[in-house]
């Protein structure tokens, strides 16, 4: 066999593998069976999926490639089996442990992204990420306003192992505490310019995929019975650190988007309390502005 054969049919054996994978896949109950099993090829061959038809496979490529579509067919999350996830512009490090973050998440980066930049000619913003987990919206913060001081907080040993690695190379200060404590961090009163987070906030009961129900940790997904259990606590801390003309961004379930509304509506301390949708148009965060003094005729993003 000439090198040219050679190579077609490794090429050839990956996309057979491909498509065999595709199949347990889909018969597993995986929507994106496709999508799941050229990534994990792309993995193993360590390569972008977008090369994946031009990869020579290696000679133990089809042992250890059906050993990580086995495991996916056990509904193990496919970030965990690669270790990474994409958010935004980053690649994380994730896995047991830590939540992963989820695109739907990346709407709320780009409000805040856009709070960041309209306030370009203050120098040395200070931004908070509560719940920070992975440290996503953090890391993705700091690299966006790299005069920023960023502080991500969680109260999770293992998340903050993980935003530890994400957040290696930028100057985001990590902080092991519980965002409902009344008296977390009184140096930030009314200093803070922007606080965001993607909190707790299924409501016990909710059924989810395995993926998420068996892997994701618990305390990072349910937010108490209706699932507000944190945000109400998050809003008090916003109303506390934000100073005048702050903002305030909170994720929420598909369920409580009025709920969130009307519960930062009702602290008195904001204006301009909006509903947001994601990229899917669901409802899923609300943003406020801390009353208090803005730039006269300034839009708001």
């Amino acid at each position: 066999m000439t090198p040219v054969d050679a190579r077609a049919a490794g090429v050839a054996g990956v996309a057979a593998e491909v498509t065999a994978a595709t199949e347990t896949l889909a018969r597993a109950g995986i929507a994106a069976a496709r999508v799941d099993a050229e990534l994990l090829a792309a993995h193993v061959l360590g390569v972008d999926r977008g090369r994946l038809r031009f990869a020579e496979p290696a000679a133990d490529f089809a042992a250890a490639y059906r050993r990580l579509v086995a495991a996916r067919a056990q509904r193990i999350p496919l970030q965990h089996l690669v270790g990474t996830a994409p958010f935004g512009p980053l690649t994380l490090a994730v896995g047991p442990g830590v939540f992963v973050p989820r695109p739907e998440t990346e709407s709320l980066l780009e409000w805040a992204m856009a709070v960041l930049d309209e306030i370009a000619a203050q120098p040395n913003p200070i931004v908070v990420d509560a719940c920070t987990g992975s440290g996503a919206l953090a890391v993705a913060l700091a690299r966006h306003r790299p005069d920023a001081t960023v502080i991500a907080i969680d109260d999770s040993p293992a998340a903050l192992d993980y935003a530890r690695r994400n957040a290696a190379g930028t100057g985001v200060e990590l902080v092991e505490a519980d965002v409902t404590a009344a008296d977390l961090r009184t140096d930030l009163n009314g200093r803070v310019d922007l606080l965001v987070s993607n909190p707790p906030y299924i409501p016990e009961g909710a059924r989810l995929e395995p993926e998420v129900a068996e892997h994701d940790p618990h305390h990072a997904l349910f937010g108490g019975a209706d699932g507000m259990a944190v945000i109400g606590p998050l809003a008090a801390l916003a109303g506390r650190w934000l100073k005048p003309g702050g903002r305030f961004a909170v994720e929420h379930d598909d369920t409580t988007s009025a709920a969130t509304v009307d519960l930062i509506r009702d602290t008195g301390l904001f204006d301009e309390v909006r509903p947001r949708a994601d990229l899917a148009g669901r409802p899923r965060f609300v943003t406020a502005l801390r009353r208090g003094p803005a730039v006269a005729g300034e839009e708001q993003p």
